[in-house]
């Protein structure tokens, strides 16, 4: 059975490497200011006793007043998982930095995000739609959107 981390216990760990780039914690999530995701992504993946080797999973969740950026992790070799989240203020230009360098996987799910959610990911090599067209207007899966489109 794969064991989830505390999430006090990771976020002491991850404060003790990158002092104030934890914003806050649950029993089971640690968020992320969003300068720092880059540092924190490679030291999860790098520390031997957490080696959060695969990445599950990239969401981006509105909630209104803003966006949020959810990563599910897993260690293979220790065999647990983590959820790691950053909070992006402000709606007309949401970014943060791509985690392509930490994970290959990260790709498509940040384009998937990208498209659909409008959060850009910053230094991602290739960031363009992956289901609409280029000059869809919008992302459809915001709470505000509204399709102009003629019916």
């Amino acid at each position: 059975m794969t064991d989830t981390l505390n999430g006090e216990q990771l976020a002491k760990r991850i404060s003790s490497m990158f002092p104030n780039s934890v914003e806050q914690y649950s029993d089971n999530t640690v968020w992320i200011t969003s300068d720092n995701i880059v540092d924190v992504a490679l030291y999860l993946r790098d520390e031997p006793s957490l080696r959060f080797n695969f990445l599950n999973s990239i969401t981006g969740v509105d909630l209104i007043d803003k966006f949020e950026v959810v990563y599910h992790l897993t260690s293979l070799k220790h065999n647990h998982t983590a959820v790691v989240k950053t909070s992006l203020l402000g709606r007309d230009d949401p970014s943060t930095y791509s985690v392509i360098n930490v994970w290959r996987g990260a790709d498509l799910q940040e384009r998937e995000v990208w498209d659909l959610m409008g959060i850009r990911f910053d230094d991602h090599p290739n960031l363009k739609r992956l289901f609409l067209w280029p000059d869809f207007p919008g992302h459809p899966l915001r709470k505000d959107f509204q399709d102009t489109r003629p019916a």
